[in-house]
């Protein structure tokens, strides 16, 4: 009876920690302490997009300060890179309903990649990252939070090395190279993409997909996407091995240098070969 007279709020807040404990919860506060993702004073603006990933990372965000031994600050932050009036009225249906307190600031990051053309999705990734840290800047902040999850950390992964030649991905936190005292976290980086799908429709929660207004324009640049492919390849491999994405997640911590035939210097660019210690 008691939960019955919760709020929506309380109810999605509860299922974070009840239902989807072992799911959600642990891995988003194993992912905190062992990559030490927040430090007593930090102040953090969570990055909230819209969408689901980030939703739940303010969500969690919001009650590990409630009962962390830690003190931090977190504010909450929304930019509008242009989006359609049906797109921020969702943001701010969500925001209210979920009692997030956001600031939102808008940007014309759409109108500028429309204009720019090329390759629209990378420009526009890496001109909201600079707006965000920039507007964390002016607010106090020494952080930013971003809703990246485990399946996006792996699926970087194959995409650099099918597409790019060469093995990189995500790290859980990484300091900006452009907005000195800034650092970037990742919370949700032990956490899988279908356990945030199941917790958004164990809620009834709805959020945006893609609002971007180049795809609206052009269905064919989300229909090509390189990660779709990639989670498609994955899904694949799942048919054969239902734990093909906990062993790729696991090697990035397992990386056995000794096997490489080449690497590059993470400070200087310099290649390496294994030849320089046959």
């Amino acid at each position: 009876m008691a939960e019955r007279n919760l709020k929506k709020s309380d109810l999605v807040q509860r299922s974070i920690i009840k239902k989807y404990r072992k799911n959600i919860w642990s891995n988003f506060v194993g992912a905190v302490q062992e990559y030490e993702l927040i430090k007593e004073g930090d102040k953090i603006a969570v990055c909230i997009s819209g969408g689901k990933d980030s939703v739940l990372m303010a969500c969690c965000l919001r009650q590990l300060q409630k009962h962390s031994e830690v003190p931090f600050e977190l504010v909450y932050l929304v930019m509008d890179p242009g989006y359609a009036p049906k797109n921020r009225e969702l943001i701010e249906y969500n925001a209210k309903l979920l009692d997030l307190n956001v600031e939102i600031f808008e940007s014309d990051i759409f109108e500028v990649t429309d204009r720019v053309g090329g390759s629209p999705c990378y420009l526009c990734a890496r001109m909201r990252r600079g707006c965000l840290y920039s507007k964390a800047k002016s607010l106090g902040c020494n952080k930013i939070a971003l809703g990246h999850h485990l399946n996006d950390v792996i699926e970087t992964l194959l995409m650099s090395m099918t597409y790019s030649s060469e093995i990189k991905t995500m790290l859980p936190k990484l300091h900006s190279t452009n907005f000195e005292g800034m650092e970037l976290i990742r919370p949700l980086y032990k956490v899988k993409e279908k356990d945030i799908i199941s917790w958004s429709n164990y809620n009834e929660l709805k959020f945006l997909q893609c609002a971007c207004k180049m795809t609206e324009k052009n269905a064919d640049i989300e229909l090509m996407s390189k990660r779709k492919e990639i989670k498609a390849l994955f899904e694949y491999i799942k048919t054969q091995n239902p734990e093909v994405e906990d062993n790729v997640f696991r090697s990035l911590h397992n990386v056995n240098f000794a096997t490489l035939p080449g690497w590059r210097d993470s400070d200087s660019g310099e290649l390496h070969s294994f030849l320089e210690k046959y």
